[in-house]
């Protein structure tokens, strides 16, 4: 099931394969977690870029500062672009640590999958009751299904970065849920990652 338009979906696919062949970037968001889980697709482009990159990104879409939200925007017809730098950003970690997190996949560089779930916990919490959060909260759960998903190292940006209260927050809400539709997870299936899900969850926040 989609989320999103297919219409809408394709032209941001193929803006963001165009953006690969121009422009240097670590994609997060939404596209890089379709890339590790093949679940669901993307509206919006979410890029780390260094401000050389950003320079450029500037001469081919106009581009906007968001001090509040502290990242840069840009857009191309339906599509968003939220493009966040070093030492200004923080999509959830530092934008300027996110390159030491980075591996390829499909000719993309992009966040390791337990790196990239950190920056889509923060996003929920930001935006919990929206379309936007729905999407991210299928988003998490897409990643903790991944069987090759590590916990530990998880569990260790926790312990680093001291993001307890995004993952405190995550285990909340997936407590609450209690089916997710796009992801084919009825009632009983849902009741069953739960089980599996929470225990994980609790472990690293487990401090008092």
């Amino acid at each position: 099931m989609d989320f999103y338009h297919d219409l809408i979906t394709q032209k941001s696919w193929q803006l963001l394969k165009d953006l690969r062949r121009k422009h240097e970037f670590i994609l997060i968001g939404g596209w890089a977690v379709f890339l590790y889980t093949e679940a669901l697709k993307s509206k919006d482009i979410d890029l780390v870029m260094e401000y050389a990159d950003l320079e450029k990104l500037q001469e081919e879409f106009p581009v906007s500062k968001n001090d509040r939200l502290k990242k840069y925007e840009a857009r191309s017809e339906e599509v968003e672009i939220d493009i966040y730098v070093p030492f200004y950003s923080n999509p959830g970690l530092p934008a300027e640590d996110l390159k030491r997190f980075v591996m390829s996949i499909g000719g993309f560089s992009l966040v390791e999958k337990e790196i990239l779930v950190h920056l889509k916990q923060k996003a929920l919490m930001e935006r919990a009751h929206s379309a936007k959060g729905r999407k991210d909260l299928i988003d998490i759960i897409s990643l903790f299904r991944l069987a090759d998903f590590d916990w530990e190292k998880y569990r260790d940006v926790i312990r680093r970065y001291g993001v307890e209260k995004h993952t405190k927050f995550v285990q909340n809400t997936i407590a609450h849920t209690r089916e997710i539709n796009e992801l084919d997870l009825n009632v009983h299936r849902m009741a069953r990652l739960k089980k599996r899900i929470l225990p994980l969850l609790e472990v690293t926040t487990g401090r008092t």
